[in-house]
């Protein structure tokens, strides 16, 4: 009896681990940074205390930083493998080879604490490895206290000082930032040159500097009356306290970074939503007035900007998002954006509507940059030209040509690279870029063709209210898209992501009433044909792929599934045929289209 009783015990402990483990789980961080920094020498001091919360089933006995800065310095693996690429980023290039000692960038890490008692720790590059006095269980939390001493680098890539638009400091990346831990493991990549993943929590950051100098980045000010320029309340007294310095006091709720950027001629705009949503404009005021003038004309087409992809993904869940001149182009960041100033209108409103997407798809849909680029680029521009053609009125029938002709030229080339290799890994910039930026955005354009634009429109929704502030994977985004159409996707997700397979489909043979199809290319479609009769009539039909186990709904002639195993489709015709058609939509990134059409074009 009590054996049994035992079983039962142990079976039950056994059933509710197993639940735990399968469970979705992520873990947490909370940042308290006081940041010392002197303008003069690019040198900053910083104290920061972090309480990690272990909310993995798994004990942790090891915890990771990433120290960002140090890839800034000669013979670092960012420097080397910008060397040793095929086409590096022309930003980057030799430069970090030629960097000085008083330009590099470094965090040095002093002194490190768990629960009070230093604990052991090595740097190594871009990671500092820290080994626990205590491992930290399942569902613990541990507080960790670091004292670090830190140099801006000379501004290259993304952040650093001085970058070529005279803007001071671009701090991004700047602090010991603790490594993400989840169902995979670490996730320790170094630093050379791509993207990020990062641990949700809070932040609160007081940054000390010369009084000259406004700041603004992530978070909300808690200082205001004692800050000026353009913070504070008309209706309140300003209370500046005295000294070369002011404390600028940030505090950012549930974020997985936090940013920011100083320089002592910024000017500082907020534009008022209706919503509630402050935006705020930070910019060289010194510029020529034509860029001055686009700061100015931005502002209210970011707040539609907003109003459009809040409506069109999900509510953005802050109360105020800034875009800051700085960095060396364009980059998201939480709750704000760098990107540099000096630009035409279209420019300046195209990355802007770019990096804010951003605030979507990677910083609310927080997916791993670094192993799914794609998910991350992809989709953002997907989702920032449809907002552009909208805001704009461009009114364009596809505003995603210009990827599907990217696409096609690497393949062409024998470039391309599977999206599932690690952001780091691409053999060159251009097959990353081509696959980060317009596979992934052919992914869900794609898609349309395949489930239909409401479908995706509705799917975008539902993945937003699943997976905001969680990091979703692919199979996430692809199950989404499965439950809102009921068509089975696995096959898509697999050879679009994971092969570099391609879509060529051509018009075999066509009789008098008799159409025959063939696939070319090893990846397999449903199929959409537009045929013209010769009494001037036209007649659409679908052919749904077998695999998808579904199909769109569509106002043409549905016909029997076709197999990817067959190479060759016919049907039957009503009518004596004119001319076929394969994909009018040209949303099927079919690698050659001369064979869609009959007769051929001349």
């Amino acid at each position: 009896m009590k054996r049994n009783i035992l079983a039962v015990f142990v079976a039950i402990i056994s059933l509710q681990a197993q639940a735990f483990q399968k469970g979705y789980w992520q873990q947490k961080v909370d940042y308290t940074m006081d940041i010392d920094v002197d303008v003069n020498t690019y040198q900053y001091k910083g104290k920061q205390k972090l309480v990690y919360t272990n909310n993995s089933p798994d004990e942790l006995t090891h915890v990771y930083y990433h120290l960002y800065f140090n890839a800034f310095q000669p013979n670092s693996q960012m420097d080397i493998r910008s060397r040793n690429i095929k086409d590096p980023d022309k930003r980057v290039g030799d430069r970090i080879s030629k960097l000085s000692p008083s330009e590099i960038g470094y965090i040095k890490v002093n002194s490190l604490t768990q629960n009070g008692k230093p604990v052991s720790f090595e740097t190594v590059g871009t990671i500092l490895e820290v080994k626990l006095n205590t491992p930290i269980k399942p569902g613990k939390k541990a507080t960790f206290s670091m004292e670090f001493d830190a140099q801006v680098p000379l501004q290259i890539r993304r952040s650093g000082r001085n970058n070529a638009e005279g803007v001071a400091l671009s701090m991004a990346q700047w602090y010991p930032k603790m490594a993400e831990y989840d169902f995979e493991g670490w996730h320790t990549p170094p630093y050379v040159g791509r993207e990020f993943h990062g641990v949700w929590g809070d932040f609160d950051v007081t940054i000390h500097i010369d009084k000259k100098y406004v700041v603004g980045g992530t978070g909300y000010l808690q200082n205001p009356q004692e800050i000026g320029h353009g913070y504070e309340d008309a209706s309140k007294k300003l209370k500046l306290p005295k000294g070369d310095k002011l404390a600028w006091h940030f505090k950012a709720p549930n974020v997985h970074d936090f940013t920011w950027a100083a320089d002592p001629d910024f000017q500082h705009d907020t534009y008022k939503m209706n919503n509630g949503i402050d935006l705020h404009f930070y910019y060289k005021k010194d510029m020529e007035e034509k860029y001055v003038k686009n700061w100015k004309d931005l502002q209210p087409k970011t707040a539609e900007l907003m109003k459009y992809f809040s409506e069109h993904v999900g509510q953005y869940p802050y109360k105020q998002y800034s875009v800051i001149q700085g960095g060396d182009g364009g980059m998201e960041y939480a709750m704000a954006t760098l990107i540099t100033g000096k630009r035409s209108f279209g420019s300046l409103f195209g990355v802007t509507a770019h990096e804010m997407a951003h605030t979507w798809f990677q910083f609310l849909l927080a997916t791993n940059e670094s192993k799914h680029p794609w998910m991350d680029e992809g989709f953002t521009s997907y989702i920032s030209a449809k907002a552009e053609d909208a805001v704009l009125q461009k009114k364009q029938e596809n505003p995603f040509k210009g990827s599907y002709g990217y696409y096609k030229y690497v393949v062409k080339n024998n470039l391309e690279e599977p999206l599932s290799t690690h952001a780091d890994r691409y053999n060159i910039n251009l097959a990353y870029n081509m696959g980060s930026y317009s596979k992934g955005l052919i992914f869900l354009s794609q898609l349309e063709y395949i489930i239909g634009a409401d479908k995706v429109a509705a799917g975008l929704k539902k993945y937003f209210k699943e997976f905001s502030f969680k990091h979703p994977t692919p199979n996430d985004i692809k199950r989404t898209m499965e439950k809102v159409s009921g068509i089975h996707l696995d096959w898509y997700l697999n050879e679009w992501a994971q092969t570099t397979h391609t879509v060529d489909y051509g018009i075999k043979s066509v009789e008098e009433k008799s159409i025959t199809l063939e696939r070319i290319g090893k990846m397999p479609m449903p199929i959409d044909v537009e045929v013209t009769y010769e009494d001037g009539t036209k007649e659409n039909y679908y052919i749904p792929l077998r695999m998808m186990r579904g199909e769109k709904t569509t106002q043409a002639k549905k016909l029997e599934d076709w197999t990817w195993a067959h190479p060759t489709y016919t049907f039957k015709t009503s009518k004596k045929v004119a001319s076929v058609i394969i994909d009018t939509s040209e949303l099927m990134a079919d690698v050659d289209r001369s064979n869609n059409m009959y007769p051929k074009e001349k």
